[in-house]
């Protein structure tokens, strides 16, 4: 699958997914990301309404805008809504 660079600010995190925010998980992820280069890309989805919204990977995506990111690998999934 292609991945995309996808700017931070543009992607919505839902309810859902905000409840398992973690801070030591973030900051951990944080010191993971500068050691490494290799991560892989957070899932995000369409939506005609929000633009783009978070499925998978809510502690890479607060790392990296702690890290002062503006932009994200992202990889563009179909994906349900319940």
């Amino acid at each position: 699958m292609k991945t995309h660079q996808i700017p931070i600010d543009s992607i919505y995190v839902p309810m859902k997914l905000k409840k398992d925010f973690d801070q030591s998980k973030i900051d951990e992820r944080a010191e993971s990301l500068l050691e490494e280069n290799d991560q892989p890309p957070i899932q995000i989805r369409q939506d005609d309404k929000k633009g783009f919204v978070l499925v998978k990977g809510l502690n890479r995506l607060e790392a990296s805008r702690a890290l002062g990111e503006t932009e994200i690998e992202c990889l563009i999934v179909a994906a349900r809504q319940f």
